[in-house]
């Protein structure tokens, strides 16, 4: 079949495109793929120490493109990822908003492929797909029948190198993001996201962190056709960007493709990354506000964390655990359990995603509603007797191994779900943060190295109260009914 998009293809001779329609016998093999290797992990074991190994093949082309490869023939599926390094942090002053709109325009159309195709491609063939915004990237991922994975690589090249947007799309989606965050947020109880939207702008102090996520509406509104070119110009370049393919391929079969539709590519000068870095916190602050359209009081409460990558980064992702993940974390035993405060607690190191996708600074929250009858100071006075208690006594042994297995379990279970997808995700974010895909296989011993005296010593600083924002959130009054 030839080349159904276009006769002119300046791609390097565009691969077969082939759609299947509404053909529901592949999306339904697609979806029992999906179920199946939901409980594999794309790993190797070795029975000796029980250490997994994940496969990693990691290349960088000459125009700077970061390439990694994770090998699984399970199931004649792939998964592949390309992620930007540019979020809402590196957003600059009166463009804020952008990286969210970003994630919109991406779908508007390539050269080669006009408004709609892309879906089209994708779903025609049984595949999945979708975008997603964070605080230090913006990424982009399919799950595919592996005979497609030429194509799908053919299109994310199309898009990476010839975004078609014209005037009448841009409002289109300028509409779609602002009407998106008055739905999900401001129309929203408690905003919604109150625990990783509204915390970082009272928790940070750098501009870069604490502004909003989703922008400025006026910003969004404003913003014109050149502008949009001008943000895609400057950081949707393979110099700035990492791409991950999971599942069944041949690795190199699939260098070779990616060589022919992304090696031509021209670099661009990206600029530098703004300086996020936060000044130590030396008072507790709180916040108090009321909300109209919440029924119940909400309480979040959040922490700066230990650098990334350093021995108080690993002992804080163990204090995480042994605080509040699971039922027998020490703080659902506390509130929940045992005080019956809240039904239930959540939250984590970098709430809106995992310890390791982001790209420092972030904050590890804890966020609950609870009844009325119910003061968020009693609350927070538990939270602290907890602490209190880490910070004087040590960690015994046999509950610092218990967490290490909890964390080990979540950890390889999360990486061996969504086929490939979440795996594709941190493969991608420490090749663009630290050139370091292969860091996923050194996680676990770095875990190991955790002392009860490193989490005593890591409790003390960073769990102190003046490393702490909290945020209260009280329904508004509701006004008297009068008259006679």
């Amino acid at each position: 079949m030839s080349d159904p998009v276009s006769k002119n293809c300046k791609m390097r001779h565009a691969p077969v495109i082939t759609y299947l329609g509404s053909n529901m016998k592949l999306k339904c093999l697609l979806w029992t793929m999906m179920m199946l290797l939901g409980i594999l992990t794309p790993c190797n074991f070795s029975s000796a120490e029980a250490v997994y190994e994940v496969p990693i093949e990691y290349y960088k082309l000459d125009n700077g493109l970061k390439v990694v490869f994770s090998p699984n023939h399970s199931a004649p599926i792939v998964t592949v990822a390309v992620y930007y390094m540019i979020g809402s942090r590196a957003e600059p002053r009166g463009r804020t908003g952008f990286a969210h709109l970003f994630e919109h325009m991406m779908f508007q159309g390539s050269t080669h492929l006009p408004k709609g195709e892309f879906v089209r491609l994708i779903e025609g063939n049984g595949g999945l797909y979708n975008g997603l915004t964070r605080f230090d990237f913006t990424g982009y991922h399919e799950i595919i029948p592996a005979h497609m994975l030429e194509t799908v690589l053919w299109a994310e090249a199309d898009r990476m190198q010839g975004l078609k947007v014209t005037q009448a799309e841009l409002t289109n989606q300028q509409d779609v993001v602002i009407n998106e965050i008055k739905l999900q947020v401001i129309n929203q109880p408690y905003g919604q996201f109150f625990y990783w939207l509204e915390m970082p702008q009272y928790a940070y102090e750098n501009w870069s962190n604490s502004h909003s996520f989703y922008g400025d509406l006026d910003d969004i509104a404003a913003a014109t056709l050149e502008d949009v070119h001008r943000f895609y110009d400057t950081y949707y370049a393979p110099n700035n960007a990492a791409l991950v393919v999971v599942g069944d391929l041949d690795s190199e079969e699939t260098l070779t493709w990616v060589k022919k539709y992304f090696g031509h590519l021209p670099a661009k000068e990206v600029p530098a990354l703004p300086d996020m870095s936060e000044p130590r916190q030396r008072k507790e602050k709180r916040i108090n506000r009321t909300d109209k359209l919440a029924n119940r009081p909400a309480l979040a409460f959040a922490y700066h964390v230990p650098e990334r990558f350093t021995p108080e980064y690993f002992a804080f992702g163990l204090l995480d655990q042994i605080l509040l993940q699971g039922e027998d974390s020490r703080l659902y035993q506390a509130l929940v359990k045992k005080n019956g405060m809240a039904g239930s607690l959540k939250g984590g190191i970098n709430v809106i995603g995992n310890m390791f996708n982001y790209n420092d600074p972030t904050l590890w929250t804890i966020y609950l509603f609870h009844d009325s009858t119910v003061p968020a100071d009693a609350i927070l006075k538990v939270v602290d007797e907890e602490i209190e208690r880490l910070c004087i006594t040590p960690v015994e042994q046999a509950e610092l191994e218990h967490t290490l297995v909890k964390f080990r379990s979540a950890f390889y279970e999360g990486i061996g779900r969504s086929l490939g997808l979440s795996l594709a995700e941190l493969l991608a974010c420490f090749a663009l943060f630290d050139d370091e895909p292969d860091r996923i296989n050194s996680i676990m011993e770095n875990f190991k190295k955790v002392t009860p005296g490193l989490i005593l010593k890591t409790a003390r600083e960073y769990l102190r109260a003046t490393n702490r924002t909290i945020l209260i959130i009280e329904p508004e009054p509701k006004g008297q009914v009068g008259g006679e």
